[in-house]
């Protein structure tokens, strides 16, 4: 079910990035599908039944933890607040690379669903990139922890500067630099 989900949100992702190439704004694109692209990744557990389809419909309702991680994301009513303000700062940013750095890390810190934000965040920011013409950016798993351990410094002690350098990294080897 997970990997049929993937593919479904993926697909989703694809028309955004279709739309993204073709002028609009992809803060406004990202804004406008990202609930699409959740409702797509859990869709298949609710064919299943082990989901209703309510539970997916809005941002959370109940404080989420991160597992391992001593960030405690925002409550929900901040996420209601929190939300408008990160998609207007989205689409008025100029520039690509800053739009998918901050674009994800705001998204995974606000942390506005109960599963699948690290998910959603990297979509997210392959739609900036995307915007940019940087190439599909993959985390691969044997890179994970330093990149959890990047999320956190950033999260915990406030400090970006490794996340930014991870991302660099990732995206100059899948093509073109930031």
């Amino acid at each position: 079910m997970s990997a049929r989900g993937y593919w479904q949100a993926f697909q989703a992702v694809k028309d955004s990035i279709k739309d993204v190439l073709n002028g609009k704004n992809p803060g406004l694109v990202a804004y406008n599908d990202h609930s699409r692209w959740y409702r797509e990744l859990f869709a298949p557990g609710v064919t299943a039944g082990i989901l209703k389809a309510s539970d997916l419909a809005g941002y959370r309702n109940d404080q989420v933890y991160i597992k391992g991680s001593k960030y405690i994301p925002l409550n929900p009513d901040a996420v209601r607040d929190a939300m408008p303000a990160f998609f207007d700062l989205l689409k008025k940013e100029k520039e690509p690379a800053v739009r998918a750095v901050l674009g994800h890390f705001i998204f995974v810190y606000i942390h506005p669903y109960m599963d699948g934000n690290g998910r959603i965040g990297r979509f997210l920011m392959n739609i900036m990139l995307a915007s940019g013409g940087y190439s599909w950016t993959v985390i691969p798993v044997e890179k994970r922890n330093e990149y959890m351990n990047a999320l956190e410094r950033a999260s915990v002690d406030q400090d970006i500067l490794l996340f930014s350098r991870f991302m660099a990294k990732l995206v100059q080897k899948s093509g073109k630099s930031i």
